[in-house]
């Protein structure tokens, strides 16, 4: 095997990681010595042994003169965790080979320095597309400091996300559902508006065994969210965040003590303002978000600049009604030319249904 297919094997089990060391990033780790793996590892979760040092730790012969290849550029400062690169250079590592180095400032080439600085042989960038891609939240958040916003929806062929009636259950099936609660999974928090809480009454959970509950964020320039909805009841048990601009305190201790968190934002054009909005949700540690919400919610998303990837599902149905819902509302833009631009599109087959995942291009945001 050469050194792209020891990063691949990285980077399976850095995804193992998925949904259980953010803010931190995900980082597999695999130790090669005389064209054998001795030790692997990745990090498992946030607060514990990094990936370098599970790997060393599983090892089952001495490191000594052992290549070690990385995910991301080991770390080189104290955070919760002692710094990597001093167990790679006592545990007499000679090579090590990097996938992407790590964006964080604290960081960013120091660690890779260090090791060169004490001999070892240290080859960059095997792979570093997939392993950016892997952790896009973590490289994102920590150049903008702002979250990663998705904005997921399913829809029909004739792109309907719900009836003329406004029935909406259910529009895909039981697999493309289930896949909606692996990104529940793996993404900080669910945005959705009051207006989708007034529809829908959800719950926004995680269903997958021993998957993790987000951080549930609900829109809410006027405090209309109904204290009898899912979501205030259970709020003692999965955090939840009002996002106002009602500053009323006697308006909103009520939803306080129901176990809610307030977050006051400013207000722009009759609604909470999303990018202020964001920059607050940045300072709470928030690091990505999955957009649930209905046309309105999308459309205010899209036009303040802050979607970075689209979730499409799609069914074969065909419901009509020219006044049945569609994915993103709003005023829309004016022509085709002038429309969010979509790339590297991957299409997957969930049961019935299928799934688009599309980053949005770069250069079409103009002030985000």
């Amino acid at each position: 095997m050469d050194d792209r297919g020891y990063m691949r094997l990285a980077l399976e089990l850095a995804s193992k990681g998925m949904g259980r060391v953010s803010p931190n990033p995900m980082v597999g780790t695999v130790i090669v010595k005389g064209g054998r793996i001795i030790g692997q590892g990745y990090h498992q979760r946030y607060g514990g042994l990094h990936a370098e040092r599970n790997a060393l730790a599983s090892c089952t012969e001495s490191p000594k003169g052992a290549a070690m290849y990385v995910t991301l550029e080991p770390c080189c400062h104290f955070g919760k965790q002692p710094p990597c690169v001093n167990a790679i250079i006592e545990a007499g590592i000679s090579r090590v080979v990097v996938g992407a180095k790590d964006p964080n400032p604290l960081v960013c080439g120091k660690g890779i320095s260090i090791l060169r600085k004490h001999g070892i042989d240290v080859t960059e960038d095997v792979l570093s597309e997939k392993c950016e891609k892997l952790n896009e939240v973590f490289f994102h958040y920590i150049r903008s400091k702002r979250p990663f916003v998705v904005m997921k929806y399913a829809m029909t062929m004739d792109a309907k996300i719900a009836s003329y009636t406004g029935a909406s259950k259910w529009i895909t099936g039981e697999e493309a559902r289930r896949h909606v609660h692996e990104l529940r999974n793996r993404y900080s928090a669910i945005m959705v508006g009051v207006g989708t809480v007034l529809a829908d009454d959800p719950l926004l959970t995680c269903r997958l065994e021993g998957g993790r509950n987000p951080v549930r964020i609900i829109c809410d320039t006027r405090l209309r969210t109904p204290l009898e909805s899912q979501m205030i009841r259970t709020a003692k048990n999965v955090p939840t965040i009002l996002a106002t601009c009602c500053g009323n305190e006697s308006r909103y201790r009520v939803y306080q003590k129901m176990g809610c968190r307030i977050l006051l934002a400013p207000e722009k054009g009759g609604y909470v303002d999303l990018q202020r909005l964001m920059g607050l949700l940045g300072k709470e540690g928030i690091d990505s978000i999955l957009l649930e919400g209905g046309g309105s919610l999308n459309w205010s998303a899209l036009e303040a600049g802050l979607v970075k990837k689209v979730v499409c599902y799609i069914a074969p149905k065909l419901l009509g009604g020219a006044e049945a819902k569609t994915p993103v509302g709003g005023k829309g833009f004016p022509s085709p030319a002038e429309g969010i631009v979509l790339k590297n599109s991957i299409i997957r087959r969930l049961g019935e249904d299928f799934m688009i995942e599309s980053e949005v291009a770069e250069d079409v945001y103009r002030n985000y």
